[in-house]
């Protein structure tokens, strides 16, 4: 009977799993199609867009970056085409083995590989990374007859960045090199990471910084497809990219080159200004260097040479170099006096060879004096105790609100970066330069050191050319700039970079024509004669001689005597011609002397050739040194004067 009873039990019990199971075999048919919908209809949009990114790739193509000519036309910075090998490293066999097999073909170096895996880390897996650069036609020719040996391998035409003059104005023009983090973070800060996708140089000094976005161009791209593997498939479109604008100069190439030349294996600077639009004409920084080194990663052996070089090539001096000027100080402060009331042209002092103030004597470049020196004479024989007694008596304040209208003592805001602001003294800045209470009191003794271009007095020769220029031009300031035009080379629009006023200084023209023939003076009688001897032109100029260090008292500076890297630095500010100044020059040659010396007759060549276009014939020779020059004997800082 029970074996009856459970028999009709398990057709029941069978029924009851048999629904139990098609319940759940449809649940789950029912989620399936749910999630299918869900997928299909309600997220079709969401993924087949997906998708479609998946199969098309946007690859950069980079712009053509713009060309730097100087103003007659001469290139100073372009792009030329070369052959690179490059792999795309998902068509590869094997990566590592197909570079050491490519070793084989052309040399392939330590440094390439390191470049290489650089690269591989920062790009898409279809995208070809360049494993050598610049290959020689030989190293081409060598590949292509192997070349079904290595798949994803190919020679391209890439173009590099060339200076043809090479370290012609390179501290001007700059260089191009590798992107680096810091490059990254101000290329995110100003939104313009989308144009540098596969960007791998960028300006890193002078004009290629400056005017990076304007030489950079536009990128354009390619729309790739791609297959699952990340491999490119074909090209569906390509939109071109923008070439960079071109920069025309204000500088001369020739000019440059002659400046350049002057100046031989001495240390120092020169920066030449058309007073009339604030134009640089040339801009050295000797010694300089090749930019062509930096363009593809500069090797380490060139970086060290040029880094613990104690000659420093790589500082622009023109610009970031500031030192006591001297005694080319003495015409800025002689128009100072005259704007300000505290002398006129005629007003003259006697000079005994020295100026008492308190318990010190202040020395003259002459022993006995110079007689009784009017303004006109103080700057033909650049009178020490002229200016002592003048900056005593116009002190500190007037001093340094002057010149500070002149561009001392601040940034002349030219076109490249790496400029320094200079230092002109004033109980101000004394405050903030210093911690200790007792060194930010400001002595009256100081302020007599401050008249002759000395003590804390620190400017370049930009800043002292532009200040001339700013005087020549009766007031009105211009800024110093590099460029003069940018050209579109697509559209051919050009823009002129105009000249403007950046302000007006009050001076009085009859005040300046002073200071002009009193410049001029220096050239026909005074300290410049022997270096301006038989000039086609009429110019005006002021010597000055720097001290390097402080004399022990009643010491007496001997050239010979003092270690090479320890003289007097050659200073000389000039204009020509007189009447219509076309060209203002600040040349500083470091430890080079007097400077009617050393500086004088550099400016001499950069003179003749910009006005009469005579080439020199070599490096500008020193002249013989005058028996006394301005600043050489005992100057000393009064810095512990009672008040």
């Amino acid at each position: 009977m029970s074996d009856f009873h459970h028999s009709e039990q398990d057709p029941d019990r069978f029924r009851k799993r048999i629904l139990f199971a098609g319940s759940f075999v449809l649940l789950c048919f029912c989620l399936l199609f749910g999630r299918f919908f869900y997928l299909q209809i309600v997220q079709h949009e969401y993924y087949a867009t997906r998708a479609e990114s998946n199969r098309i790739s946007l690859v950069p193509v980079m712009p053509n970056r713009g060309n730097i000519v100087d103003r007659n036309g001469v290139i100073l910075a372009r792009n030329y085409s070369a052959f690179t090998l490059e792999i795309t490293p998902s068509k590869t066999l094997g990566l590592e083995e197909t570079i050491d097999s490519l070793g084989e073909i052309v040399e392939i170096q330590l440094k390439d590989r390191r470049r290489f895996k650089r690269l591989l880390e920062e790009s898409k897996n279809f995208e070809s990374i360049p494993i050598r650069t610049r290959l020689s036609d030989q190293e081409v020719a060598r590949f292509a007859a192997q070349r079904y040996r290595f798949p994803g391998v190919e020679v391209k035409a890439r173009l590099f960045r060339q200076y043809p003059e090479n370290s012609l104005a390179a501290h001007a023009i700059g260089y191009i090199s590798r992107i680096n983090a810091k490059d990254k973070e101000l290329i995110d800060a100003g939104g313009h990471e989308a144009n540098y996708k596969g960007t791998e140089h960028i300006g890193k000094i002078g004009l290629e910084a400056h005017y990076e976005f304007e030489l950079h161009g536009t990128a354009g791209h390619e729309q790739v497809e791609v297959d699952a593997g990340g491999r490119a498939v074909r090209v569906l479109s390509q939109t071109a990219p923008i070439p960079g604008n071109n920069l025309t100069l204000t500088l001369d190439a020739k000019l440059q080159a002659v400046a350049e030349q002057a100046f031989g294996d001495r240390r120092g600077s020169l920066a030449a200004i058309d007073p009339s639009n604030g134009a640089v004409l040339a801009l050295v920084s000797s010694p300089a260097f090749d930019p062509n080194l930096f363009v593809d990663g500069i090797r380490f052996d060139d970086w060290d040479e040029l880094n613990n070089n104690p000659d420093k090539p790589m500082l622009n001096r023109a610009i970031y170099s500031t030192h006591p000027p001297g005694s080319t100080f003495k015409p800025l402060m002689a128009l100072a006096a005259l704007t300000t009331g505290k002398r006129t042209p005629g007003q003259a002092i006697a000079d005994a060879g020295y100026f008492n103030f308190g318990n010190r004597r202040f020395m003259d470049d002459k022993v006995g004096g110079h007689g009784m020196v009017d303004m006109h004479k103080s700057i033909v024989v650049s009178c020490n105790t002229y200016y002592y007694v003048l900056a005593n008596d116009m002190g500190i304040d007037n001093i340094a609100r002057f010149m500070g209208e002149l561009g001392l003592g601040r940034r002349t805001e030219i076109d490249i970066p790496g400029e320094a602001t200079g230092i002109l003294p004033s109980p101000e800045w004394k405050q903030r330069r210093f911690k200790k209470r007792e060194q930010q009191k400001w002595y009256p003794g100081e302020t007599i050191s401050i008249g002759i271009g000395q003590g804390y007095n620190a400017y370049s020769t930009l800043h002292m050319a532009h200040a001339l220029a700013n005087i020549l031009n009766y007031g009105k300031v211009y800024r110093p700039h590099l460029v003069n035009t940018i050209t579109n080379p697509t559209t051919g629009e050009v823009r002129v970079v105009e000249p403007q006023p950046v302000r007006q200084i009050d001076l009085k023209p009859e005040h300046v024509e002073v200071i002009k023939r009193g410049m001029a003076g220096v050239v026909t009688e005074g300290t410049g004669s022997r270096a301006f001897a038989g000039a086609a032109y009429e110019s005006g100029g002021k010597t000055g001689t720097a001290q390097v260090f402080s004399l022990k008292s009643g010491q007496k500076y001997v050239a010979g005597q003092v270690k090479e890297r320890l003289r007097d630095h050659s200073w000389y500010v000039a204009f020509a011609p007189v009447d219509k100044p076309k060209i203002v020059v600040a040349v500083m040659v470091e430890n080079g002397g007097f400077g009617a010396q050393s500086a004088a007759p550099i400016a001499r060549q950069v003179f003749d050739y910009h006005l009469t276009g005579r080439l020199p014939g070599g490096p500008a020779p020193e002249v013989e040194a005058p028996e006394a020059d301005e600043n050489t004997e005992l100057i000393e800082e009064a810095i512990d004067e009672a008040d």
